[in-house]
């Protein structure tokens, strides 16, 4: 499907290297462009933004109306659900023109006071008291994200971290609340996830490597200003050595203990100090063994201190154990509490005072489930499952800081049902709805169908599909305009949920459809594993093989179909791009991680020898080498790609996990082959892309309407409409020749 007809595609000089590793040579052309201070590299990206413009002025005012569609359908001035934590209600407003949230607090009552207080949207509450304006802090920035934010147990204090850069690079403070001026302690180059001790006298963080791995905790003595000269006053108390973990600090929710948590890809190990004895030594929990992952929590059973540990040690899908807290390698004294199932895979295990809050898979479908802790002697109760009524749907525990809490938040969605938030009576089974997501204008979800399909893949495994419609605009039997998300790595799950954004894409008559694909986390532990390493391709052709059964079952067909994925997802884009290109209309791939090996091969680059448990290991082992040459799509750009679907590449200059490069030697590859392909680049931004929501609105704004240009949407026949007539639509990428 052919571009429109302007000039002045930018050409990326070729300027070959070549790359050998196990005795296989590939010459790269456009490895130059990995000079990001070069102004030939800057031009060139700023060339590439200019064309992409011009492929897309026709568009300008179907971005600015769906871009007043998803703002018309928000209500801009709102506030979260406030949280009990310590003697305070926490909540966040948002206001109408501005782009960052407001944090804000309330005094609780008194002891008792479980009730969250009722406070009216855009009028401040007698004794509200604003913490954090991210809008006053992101004065004078191009990008702001907010990384590190808790408040000391006595409420006094807040540590919290800021990114002006969009590089993931964040500097902590510490603010007195009761004065609202920061202290002198500021402390650069962080990593998010700063914490307090119980006292609050202490603070936890993280730093980084040289390739952006959080690999030290620090303690930091509360008011104490930076070291002069550079460098770090304060203490080390853990270093990993090892490239292939991860760290970070925290607090249980008993606020007892201290835990460092090292993580690779398929390996975990905890350590434990004593909240009262911050400046102690931590201890390790169970010894790191390859394989074996495990999360933990600290739990009071029968008057006892016990460790809930969820663990994979023979239990491939994880099960909980519970173990004394001063001898958690005992294998005298150890209970499992739900034991290893094949069919469910258990998630997280949060423990209270009185009962515990679990999260697991089932079916496909997230589920939440409580279990008792009686008291008296009879240790845990029997897991009982909260039952939703919708065929698919997302639910999870959530916003629950406080050890003593007798109700326990949750939230719920679906494609249909916009997010609600519950609180549960945990002894009665009593639900109370707290909020739900206000959509503007006249939103009616019995207006909109949700269903689950399942698609046949080359191996004869089935593979879910997910798909939401508006039902008076899809005519039953006949192919409609479809858009077809996926991700399919890290055992990340694509789960139902509702999006206002999509609206635009729905009342115009788009399907929308999730290949819940392996890799991902949604048939469990073994379909992640059945979609890594030596096995990734099956994400790929799981991807094709849901296309083709949408195409064989009549849900829409190739000249009707826009493929989209982002991150890793990004990569999925680029492989189905090469394997399958007859089957797209379109293909949007979003900080696409597309010349894969490449960037595997260099453990020097960000991240990578993390990734190796992910991806494998091609620097050291040639088979993983010649896997990934098989499918990496940058490689595999045949000479001839005029056939190809159109092809938009968004991407970031400042993001740390998919470098630039990577979109940009891509798309240099694709234009040399005649594919017909954009590159949109944010300048002032990370891997999330812009900040700001009106500005995430926008961005969005303009990738929609570039779907619906693909699908012939673009034309006056597309405006969204009750019984829309998709058949008087124009033909697919007939709107980008107008």
């Amino acid at each position: 499907m052919a571009l429109p007809d302007v000039p002045h595609a930018p050409i990326a000089p070729k300027k070959p290297v070549v790359r050998s590793h196990h005795g296989r040579d590939f010459v790269d052309d456009y490895e130059w462009l990995r000079e990001k201070e070069s102004p030939e590299v800057v031009a060139h990206l700023e060339a590439e933004n200019a064309y992409t413009e011009l492929t897309v002025r026709h568009l300008e005012p179907l971005r600015e109306r769906v871009f007043e569609e998803i703002k018309g359908r928000v209500q801009e001035t709102d506030l979260g659900v406030p949280t009990r934590e310590g003697g305070y209600w926490y909540y966040s407003r948002t206001a109408e023109g501005r782009q960052y949230g407001i944090q804000c607090r309330l005094p609780i009552q008194g002891p008792d006071d479980w009730t969250p207080p009722t406070i009216e949207a855009g009028v401040a509450a007698a004794g509200e008291e604003v913490i954090f304006d991210g809008n006053v802090e992101a004065d004078g920035h191009d990008f702001f994200s907010l990384g590190s934010f808790d408040v000391s147990a006595d409420g006094s204090l807040l540590a919290y971290a800021v990114d002006v850069e969009g590089d993931e690079r964040y500097t902590l403070k510490v603010r007195d609340l009761s004065t609202g001026d920061d202290l002198p302690d500021e402390i650069a180059e962080t990593a998010p996830g700063a914490t307090f001790d119980a006292s609050g006298r202490y603070l936890f963080y993280p730093t980084v490597d040289e390739s952006w791995r959080p690999d030290t905790i620090w303690r930091h003595e509360v008011g104490q200003a930076p070291a002069a000269g550079g460098g770090r006053a304060d203490v080390k108390v853990f270093e990993e050595p090892d490239d292939r973990y991860w760290i970070g600090v925290g607090l249980t929710r008993s606020r007892q203990y201290l835990v460092i948590e090292a993580g690779s890809k398929i390996t975990s190990e905890a350590w434990l100090l004593d909240s009262a004895d911050a400046t102690g030594d931590f201890r390790v929990v169970w010894p790191r063994e390859e394989g074996v992952e495990y999360d933990i929590d600290h739990a009071i059973v029968d008057g006892s201190d016990r460790l809930l540990i969820t663990h994979n040690r023979g239990a491939v899908n994880f099960e909980l154990v519970d173990v004394p807290a001063d001898d958690p390698v005992s294998t005298t004294d150890r209970r499992v509490v739900i034991a290893h199932s094949d069919q469910r895979r258990l998630e997280s295990v949060e423990a209270f005072a009185g009962h515990l809050l679990v999260d697991f898979r089932e079916a496909g479908l997230s589920r939440i489930g409580v279990i008792a802790l009686p008291g008296g002697g009879h240790g845990f109760g029997p897991l009982r499952t909260l039952e939703f009524d919708e065929e698919l749907f997302t639910a999870g525990w959530s916003s629950n800081p406080e050890f003593t809490q007798a109700t326990a938040r949750f939230g719920y969605t679906s494609f249909v049902t916009p997010s609600t938030v519950f609180d549960l009576d945990v002894a009665t089974g009593e639900r109370t709805v707290l909020k739900q997501q206000v959509v503007l204008g006249d939103y009616d979800p019995a207006a909109y169908a949700e269903s689950r399909e399942w698609a046949e893949a080359s191996d004869g495994t089935r593979v879910p599909v997910s798909l939401v419609w508006r039902r008076d605009a899809v005519e039953p039997g006949r192919p409609a305009p479809l858009h077809l998300y996926g991700y399919g790595s890290y055992e990340h799950s694509i789960d139902p949920s509702f999006s206002v954004a999509r609206l635009s894409l729905l009342d115009r008559g788009v399907v929308f459809a999730v290949a819940h694909v392996r890799g991902g986390g949604e048939m469990g532990r073994t379909w992640y594993e059945n979609g890594k390493t030596l096995m990734k391709r099956n994400t790929f052709t799981d991807f094709v093989a849901v296309a083709d059964h949408l195409i064989r079952e009549g849900r829409t067909t190739p000249q009707r179909l826009v493929a989209e994925g982002g991150s890793a997802g990004g990569l999925l884009m680029g492989a189905i791009a090469n394997l399958a290109p007859d089957r797209f209309a379109g293909v949007l791939a979003a900080v696409p991680f597309v010349d894969a090996l490449t960037s595997i091969l260099d453990p020097d680059l960000p991240l990578t020898v993390i990734e190796w448990d992910e991806w494998g290991d091609p620097l050291h082992d040639p088979e993983v080498y010649d896997y990934m040459a098989s499918y990496s799509p940058y490689e595999n750009v045949p000479d001839d790609a005029s056939a190809y679907p159109r092809i938009l590449a968004v991407t970031s200059f400042n993001d740390t996990r998919v470098l630039y490069v990577e979109p940009a030697k891509w798309v240099a590859r694709l234009r040399e082959a005649g594919a017909p392909v954009s590159l949109k680049i944010e300048m002032q931004a990370g891997h999330g892309g812009v900040s700001g929501r009106y500005e995430s609105w926008r961005e969005r704004a303009f990738e929609i309407a570039w779907i619906l240009d693909v699908l012939g949407l673009a034309g006056s026949g597309s405006d969204p409409v009750s019984g829309i007539d998709t058949a008087a639509a124009v033909e697919p990428g007939a709107g980008a020749e107008a």
